[in-house]
């Protein structure tokens, strides 16, 4: 990956659908060289998904908190881990260090969904034994990449 492989990734950062053709304009480089370049850049694994960001208040998905939680037993590890990202209020699962095991980003409609998202989905889940709920009040900056 050199220099033109970063400008490319962050052509495409910015806006996912942009054609080879823009790509090409903005990285200067033929159009040909600049899919040539995207396709390795895919085998490679280093562009994984193209995605979109939606507006979350647009769609009534208005309550973003991030919750912590503790396994009980090493054991339940990986039932939790196996269940927790079937949910598709959880955009973000990270095994963390210090008092928490994990740290989840959860996005419902209202505290009503978010109090049954913890009482009824979580702490049911086999191992869970605590958790911490921190809802944002606000978002002053959300990237997808680096």
């Amino acid at each position: 990956m050199d220099t033109i492989d970063l400008k490319i990734i962050n052509v495409l950062k910015e806006n996912s659908r942009s054609t080879t053709s823009e790509v090409s304009k903005r990285v200067n480089l033929s159009i040909p060289a600049v899919a040539e370049r995207i396709r390795k850049l895919e085998e490679a694994k280093i562009i994984e998904k193209y995605t979109i960001k939606v507006n979350r208040d647009k769609i009534n998905f208005k309550l973003l908190a991030f919750i912590f939680v503790n396994i009980d037993k090493t054991e339940d590890i990986d039932e939790f881990r196996k269940s927790i990202v079937q949910y598709s209020s959880v955009l973000e699962c990270h095994h963390v260090a210090g008092e928490y095991d994990y740290l989840l980003k959860v996005l419902v409609e209202d505290t009503k969904s978010l109090e049954d998202f913890v009482s009824y989905t979580l702490k049911k889940i086999k191992g869970v034994s605590k958790s911490n709920t921190i809802i944002a009040l606000s978002s002053l900056k959300e990237n997808i990449n680096i």
